[in-house]
């Protein structure tokens, strides 16, 4: 296997199970030194466990090196701290990949506040503090060694990208994340840090809650010859090649992993324009204005229930 991050060093968050666990397994496979995040708590964000450490265990007994972190990447002050753990257990920090999440799913009209804060906490707010105390290590760094080879990796998913009935919560976060990455790939740029996006598709404690049968599995409880479309480290490969010198090139872009293919991604396009030519609109005129043949067949398409 190409060790293709050896030297480096990683922070991955949410990486006691599913595909956290996943990416943290892969990176440290392929050299790297990995910070494993996981405050250990249930999919609804309750409690507190070590899920962590098991992850940490497993990349040692098979010859990588790690540290598990117990932090709450939602709190302003064990997000800094978990950039400061790897620099400090490692010397230096080069990849962040944010993947820690929970989901607490209901219509809009039985979904309370706490439950949209929450989620939106660990998911966008998580995500911008690992973001924010990484640029801030890596500008000071740059500020003395020059442009620093950084690597920001974080996570969307298909309700973020095209909603989700349910997850108004998630959804808003999941979108968020994406709209934050784009402005990190130009605000860090200049340091020579490049901001990614996945959408990784596959069967996880969080999948499971959206009716599925099926019992998700761990990626290391999975052997190595099978080909499991819903593994959770199928998108692992792809953070790898991201998290390396070898993706210099790529910054700004969503990609989205669902079984054997990768996707490249680019949304809101414009599919159709009409003009005023140079006068105010008028809204009486609009209606006729934007019925196009394509505006017809998507209104038609639609029921309310």
């Amino acid at each position: 296997m190409s060790r293709m991050l050896e030297g480096k060093v990683a922070l991955v968050t949410g990486a006691g199970h599913g595909i956290g666990r996943g990416h943290a397994l892969e990176l440290a496979a392929r050299g790297a030194r990995v910070v494993v995040n996981d405050l250990g708590g249930s999919v609804n964000g309750e409690g507190a466990g070590r899920d962590a450490e098991v992850v940490a265990e497993i990349i040692r007994a098979r010859g990588g090196q790690a540290v598990a972190d117990f932090g709450d990447v939602g709190d302003e002050e064990q997000a800094e701290a978990m950039v400061q753990r790897a620099v400090r257990e490692y010397g230096r920090l080069d990849i962040v990949v944010n993947n820690a999440g929970i989901v607490r799913d209901k219509v809009i009209w039985n979904m309370s506040a706490d439950d949209f804060d929450l989620v939106t906490r660990v998911h966008l707010r998580g995500t911008w503090l690992t973001c924010r105390a990484a640029a801030r290590y890596w500008r000071d760094r740059a500020k003395q060694e020059g442009p620093v080879n950084g690597r920001l990796i974080n996570t969307t998913s298909g309700a973020g990208l095209s909603g989700n009935f349910g997850q108004s919560n998630y959804a808003a976060a999941k979108a968020g994340i994406v709209g934050l990455s784009l402005t990190l790939s130009l605000e860090l740029a200049r340091m020579g840090v490049t901001v990614n996006v996945i959408s990784p598709g596959a069967l996880t404690r969080i999948s499971a809650t959206l009716g599925r049968k099926a019992v998700p599995r761990e990626p290391d409880e999975i052997p190595a010859e099978e080909w499991d479309p819903t593994d959770p480290s199928i998108s692992s490969p792809l953070v790898a090649w991201l998290a390396s010198d070898e993706s210099g090139h790529v910054s700004g872009q969503v990609f989205k992993a669902l079984r054997d293919r990768i996707q490249w991604l680019e949304g809101w396009n414009e599919i159709r324009a009409v003009s005023s030519a140079g006068k105010r609109w008028d809204a009486a005129q609009l209606g006729q204005l934007l019925a196009t043949d394509i505006f017809r067949t998507r209104a038609a398409g639609l029921r309310l229930e």
